[in-house]
Formats: C-alpha cells, structure tokens, sequence
C-alpha cells in the first residue's frame, strides 16, 4: 500500500495550488481527479472547432505585490508560468436605468474621473464608496480560522444610503455582479466591495490561451516537486482517524466504471470537493460531523454559459469591449437584478435576464481565431432546468438558447447570422461536471471568517468551499490550506519529538 503525506481529492484551482506549495516544501503528495484532464472549472476545451473557456472572464492581476494571488502563486512556482494579458476597462454597461453605454476602467483613480463625469451629481457619494472599496481590498480579507459572521450591511442597503434613488451610478458600479452574486439585498457590501475593489486596485487579467493553461501549470508544478497527479480516477471510499499524534487516513479510488480499487494510506487528506460530497465518501461518524458543520452554509448561485463562434469579429456587429455587461431594459433598480436568476424557470417569453458578454477578440487572449468566441453568462439556478426527462430538458434548453441569440441579434444586429458553432450549459450542466450540489459555481455564497479546517481533525477544504469564490478565492483557500497543514505537520513533529525526549 503506497503511503502519502496528502492526497487531494479534486484537481481544481484550490487543490492543485495547495498540492503544488505541499509538494514544493517537501512533502509527498498525491492528486486523485474524476476528469480527464485537471483545472475542474478552471477548465478550457474545444467542441469541434469552438474553443470554451470553461470560466475565466478576467481576475485581479496576480502579478501586482498587492493581489493576495501574488505570494500564492509565487510559492506555488507558477506566477510566471503563464501570460497574464491585461484586459483593458474593467467593463461596459448597457442598458437598464442607463440611457447611454457607461465604460468603467480598470483603476480606482480612472474610474473615479469616469464616474464623476458621467454623474456628478453624485459624486460625493462616488468619491466615499470608492474610497471605502479601496481601503477594504488594500486591506484584504484573508481566509482565515475566524468564527464565521455574517455581514451587518447588504450592498443593496449601502447604495441606498449613499445614492438614494440613482439607480443609474448604482448599476454603473455593480452591473457585474453575477461575478460574485445574484441579489445585491443579501450580498455583503463588504464582500463585494473587497472582489470588485482588487480589480480596480491592480487591473483585470485575463490567462492567454485559457485558464487550463494555469491550471496545467500547477499540475506540472506538483509533478516537478515529486508528487503524483492522478485522473480519470474516482474517489470512492476515504476512512479518517486519530492515530497516535498523527493524521491516519486511506482513500480507495477506482476507475470511472468502479473497477480497478486501489488504497492508499495518508497522514492528511485535502478535499477540493464540496463538503456534501464528501459525505457521501466518508464513514457515517464523519459524514454526520460534516453534514451539521456546513448545514447553515448557503450555496453559491449558479450561472448559465452560451458560447457563440462567430464567422465575423464581434466588434463588426458593435461589440465595443472586452467585457460588456447587457442590462435588460425591465431592470430599473439594481436589486431588480434578483429577478433575473428564475427566469428560466419557464419557456421564454421574451424577458432576458442581465447578461455578462465577453469578446475574447478584443484583447490579445491567445484565444484561436475563427471562429471568433463570444461568451455569454447570467445568473442560473438548478431548480429552473428539473424537466421530467432528457428530452424535455434539451427541448427547453434549445428554445432558450434561440431566444437569446434573438435578443443578443436585437442590440447587435448580424450577430446571429454569423454563428457557426455554439454550445450552451446550464445550471444542471455545472452540477453534472463539476460535481457540484446546486450547481453552485462559486462554492457557499459570500460570507467572512470561512476556514480551510473541518470539524475532522487531518481533513481540509481547498476549494472555493473555504474562501470566497471565483478565482482569487480558490487560489487563496489552497494557499491557507497548504499553510495550516504545513503548521499542523511542524507541530506533531514537535509532539512526536517532545515525546519521544520524555
């Protein structure tokens, strides 16, 4: 039976960044994945000739000192490995209580000149809330053992008291929100000032050639260091205890059709899973601690992702930038964007849900081109897509996917007739690949104090489960993991020594 230091179940971002720095300090790692190729979301692929990218629109730029990916990454050894292409204005909004496109750029002091031009009669209010944001991401929110609290006020509730009844400065500001959220009335206006303040305190980047390139950097990272990564492997059992002042732990892991079971024995396991799954995997002792320690946890939201090849460059049909963010004309307040996520629930109708279109032609992405990837994502729940068979389901999907070809075809007109390929996933789509419960793309919804530990003592979270979502999160919560369980394996040896003295 092969023995480990760690074995990490899961090759997403959060597992591999905590394999990677593991296996860089000397210890013996093992990555176990269920997918033919490692990243999980952090993913990119072709269907036919159409390149996706599984989920990176742009992060904060992780080679500034100030973004919490640059240590990180650097102890990891892949900051370098990959080009980090600078995505230009942080995004264009359209549409909703806008009358005229609004371009936001990507620093604090741009964006407060383009604000308070375009507003000025908010501008004091302009100048507190983008100067509390920068304070807040300068400050940093660290994915720490803190007890978990939730935020005293919503995002929603801070642009009422700041900008009353101007709906249009309040879109302006947090048109993207599906980056981090579905309803500015429940999300922290902490949380979002700290993710949306990093991208105007260091610029938006985007991976050339795709996030699997970062993702393929890591996994070559823990192969170089001497770990082992594993995929088109299936966790199937792990069995976890004391065992004298050491982590004992096995894991069993088979072949996608459940044959070929192979254990191995390790002193810690981390999961880049959901903790749900988790339970599903472990003894019922464990799975019942699990199950009660993240039973308040809310999911995240989930997203839908229609991705267009186009024969023609986006910007011929008036696609102006990088990233646009398309308000639908019946959203008039920003807490109307909650209104969006159910949509889907029925057949359309000819209500569109705020979209986040990006054109991967508009900056040097590495992207191959033609046809040339236009991506289109919205705020999706699981619920939306329970049809009582697969047909229907492809039927209702189809029926989707023409209408907002239509609508997108309305605000740029020629768009649909230059398709020519496309794929479309929804929130049942995220459920199925990633193995996530509710489809939720950015593991629990926004919260602070979230912590890598677990109520079983050898078994950490590495995932977007312990931080706060989306790239930068994953990547924090793997270098928290990795950091606690370098701690926790320096403090038995210490135990062990003093021990071994007496």
């Amino acid at each position: 039976m092969t023995v480990y230091d760690v074995v990490v179940i899961g090759a997403g971002l959060g597992g591999l960044t905590a394999a990677a720095i593991l296996a860089r300090s000397g210890h013996k790692v093992l990555v176990i994945e269920r997918s033919n190729s490692v990243g999980g979301a952090a993913s990119s692929y072709k269907v036919g000739d159409l390149f996706v990218e599984g989920s990176l629109h742009e992060t904060s730029n992780p080679q500034s000192p100030r973004d919490p990916k640059h240590d990180i990454l650097g102890r990891a050894g892949v900051l370098d490995a990959v080009q980090w292409i600078p995505s230009g204005n942080f995004y264009e909004v359209r549409g909703g209580p806008l009358r005229h496109p609004f371009v936001l750029p990507d620093n604090f002091t741009a964006a407060l000149a383009a604000l308070t031009q375009r507003f000025p009669e908010a501008r004091s209010g302009i100048e507190h809330v983008l100067q509390e944001m920068q304070r807040m991401a300068t400050n940093g929110a660290a994915v720490d053992a803190s007890p978990r609290t939730e935020p005293a006020l919503s995002l929603a509730a801070k642009f009422d008291q700041v900008f009353g009844d101007r709906e249009a400065v309040k879109c302006a500001l947090a048109a993207n929100l599906s980056y981090y959220h579905d309803d500015p009335a429940t999300l922290g206006w902490q949380q979002f000032a700290v993710a949306q303040g990093r991208y105007l305190l260091s610029g938006g980047r985007f991976i050339e050639g795709g996030s699997q390139r970062l993702s393929s950097a890591l996994a070559r990272a823990v192969r170089a260091a001497g770990g082992h990564v594993l995929v088109r492997r299936v966790v199937s059992h792990i069995d976890i205890g004391a065992s004298g002042t050491r982590i004992g732990a096995t894991v069993t892991h088979t072949a996608r059709d459940g044959s070929d079971p192979q254990t191995v024995t390790c002193e810690r396991v981390v999961s880049n899973a959901a903790p749900a799954v988790l339970t599903s995997l472990a003894p019922a002792p464990v799975a019942e601690k699990l199950t009660q320690a993240y039973a308040q946890q809310k999911p995240s939201i989930s997203l839908f992702a229609l991705t267009l090849g186009l024969k023609r460059p986006p910007r011929e049909f008036g696609i102006t930038s990088y990233s646009t963010q398309l308000l639908p004309d019946w959203m008039q307040r920003l807490t109307d964007y909650a209104d969006g996520t159910r949509l889907m629930a029925e057949l359309p109708n000819g209500r569109m849900p705020p979209l986040a279109i990006v054109d991967y032609d508009a900056i040097a992405s590495g992207i191959p081109a033609p046809p040339y990837v236009l991506s289109v994502v919205a705020p999706d729940h699981l619920a939306n897509w329970t049809s009582p068979d697969p047909d229907s389901y492809r039927s209702k999907r189809a029926r989707w996917q023409a209408a907002l070809v239509d609508y997108l075809d309305s605000h740029y007109p020629g768009l649909a007739d230059a398709i020519v390929a496309s794929t479309f996933n929804t929130a049942q789509s995220v459920r199925q690949y990633l193995n996530a419960p509710h489809g939720a793309v950015y593991g629990f919804a926004p919260a602070s104090g979230r912590s890598p530990r677990t109520p079983i003592a050898g078994l950490y979270l590495a995932s977007a489960y312990a931080g706060s979502g989306g790239f930068t999160g994953a990547v924090q919560a793997g270098g928290a993991c990795a950091d606690m369980i370098l701690a926790d394996a320096e403090a038995a040896d210490i135990s062990i020594g003093v021990e071994m003295k007496a």
